[in-house]
């Protein structure tokens, strides 16, 4: 039997975690003089508030945590968190819509990085903060981030973790799951103060350099600016944000490896090696074509192509150009990134690279039994034998990221959109993607989407960044039997 009250209790706990983060826009407010101090500070007591009477009513209830528990919990809390995180955009006018305000929270929360603002600059310095923040708790997680920092629950730890970071495989960096959470975030925060740190040195003022660091760690694409990363006309700048989108990309549990000096997982590791194959790939084909073909200088075409790639490939949606125009090839080659992502365990959204890889490998065995129909031939990475079940996992994630993507395309075009716009809304939205080709490319926002399409694209948002299971889970009529 599902237990109600540990669901509303850690719910309750989550809120009071996110008024407190809350604070942060709330400071910023005051260092810059605006005069949205006073309504963030509602936003701040309503979301406390509506947390604290949560928690508080089963305070002395029994906290037991299972899977069904789990899948409850983490996938209110990131509905609840873009719900209440609407607040500070809502009460203080810079969104003053409540449909267009959840848009943009959730593309956040979920590190998409679609916006429905056509004049970003226009907001106030608090707002865009808060822009940021909620794309950088995203990119690692609302859940590890309270288990990291609360670690109330004696058990139920690993599910919520699990049903928060599903996938393939789970690098383990620590004997708990707090100890997990802990390692994961002080990278995490160590690799966005170093980028910021880079960032002042290329120029850029300390606001937008911890804007940019947020979300490029995050790989979720938010720029303070309505050109994004196009605005700041700098080799060192765009050197620096492709490097960190770059490693927002890798497992973060290879880079705590690392940083214990153990290498060999690293360069070890299949996923990964594979990673960087497609990256130095793709950018080679797109900076070669954009110098032959588009006229581009080798230097601009090589920035230019290895931004542009790894920013899709990863998920994060910055631009630096327009991409529509660099003619049908490379449009297609932008269209095949974005059903990739980057790897397990990252920050990025898409299906990631160790289940296209899985996919690979099963198919390369498949075709081999064509031959030898009695051969026992394994799927293996990182030369472990992968499982059945989990070759399976694999083939019915992608098949159901496919048909959710169809159904996408198909309510977007009742909406009245042409192919390429609905296309691109619905693949952007379930990959967590940001910008798109059509009318919602690079140079274009979702303002126009009809109120309807934009919670359904929020929805294709969470489920996304969830990876389909954690959220589909609930609408099976066995998941609440006994």
């Amino acid at each position: 039997m599902i237990n109600y009250r540990t669901i509303i209790r850690v719910l309750g706990a989550l809120l009071m975690l996110e008024s407190a983060v809350m604070i942060l826009p709330l400071l910023v407010s005051f260092i810059y003089g605006e005069g949205t101090g006073f309504m963030i500070f509602v936003s701040v007591a309503v979301t406390f508030l509506t947390g604290f009477t949560a928690h508080g009513v089963y305070r002395k209830g029994e906290l037991s945590v299972g899977r069904r528990e789990g899948f409850i919990i983490v996938t209110t809390s990131w509905i609840l968190f873009s719900a209440f995180g609407t607040l500070p955009f809502v009460l203080t006018g810079s969104i003053p819509s409540f449909t267009d305000a959840f848009f943009e929270t959730m593309s956040g929360f979920s590190t998409t990085g679609a916006t429905i603002l056509t004049d970003i600059e226009a907001l106030p310095h608090s707002a865009l903060f808060w822009r940021s923040i909620i794309q950088w708790m995203g990119g690692m997680g609302i859940v590890v981030l309270s288990i990291a920092i609360i670690g109330e629950l004696k058990i139920g730890n690993f599910q919520l973790f699990s049903a928060e970071v599903p996938g393939v495989t789970k690098d383990k960096i620590h004997p708990r799951v707090k100890g997990t959470a802990k390692r994961l975030w002080a990278i995490y925060v160590a690799l966005t103060v170093t980028e910021t740190l880079l960032l002042l040195i290329g120029g850029m003022s300390p606001f937008d350099a911890i804007c940019h660091s947020f979300t490029t760690m995050a790989t979720g694409g938010f720029s303070t600016r309505n050109l994004s990363l196009a605005a700041f006309d700098s080799l060192y700048i765009h050197t620096v944000v492709t490097i960190f989108m770059f490693v927002g990309g890798i497992n973060f549990a290879l880079i705590y490896f690392v940083l214990k000096g153990k290498f060999s997982k690293l360069f070890g590791n299949d996923e990964f090696r594979f990673y960087v194959s497609v990256v130095v790939f793709f950018s080679l084909l797109v900076s070669l074509t954009l110098w032959i073909a588009n006229d581009y200088t080798p230097g601009k075409a090589a920035v230019e192509g290895t931004f542009q790639v790894v920013s899709i490939l990863t998920t994060t949606g910055f631009t630096s150009v327009d991409y529509q125009l660099w003619g049908h090839f490379l449009i297609m080659v932008v269209f095949m990134l974005w059903f990739t992502g980057a790897s397990t365990g990252s920050t990025s959204g898409g299906i990631k690279m160790l289940r296209l890889l899985i996919l690979t490998r099963n198919g390369r065995q498949e075709l081999h039994k064509l031959i030898h129909p009695n051969a026992v031939l394994p799927v293996r990475i990182n030369g472990k034998a992968i499982p059945a079940h989990l070759i399976q996992n694999v083939l019915a994630f992608v098949v159901f990221y496919f048909i959710i993507l169809a159904v996408g395309v198909l309510v977007m075009s009742i909406m009245g959109y042409n192919i390429d716009t609905a296309f691109g809304a619905s693949a952007s939205a379930l990959g967590n993607i940001g910008p798109a080709i059509g009318d919602v490319g690079p140079a274009f926002d979702f303002a126009h989407v009809p109120a309807f399409g934009k919670w359904f694209l929020s929805f294709l948002m969470l489920i996304g960044r969830l990876e389909l299971f954690t959220v589909l889970i609930l609408f099976s009529r066995t998941f609440y039997k006994s």
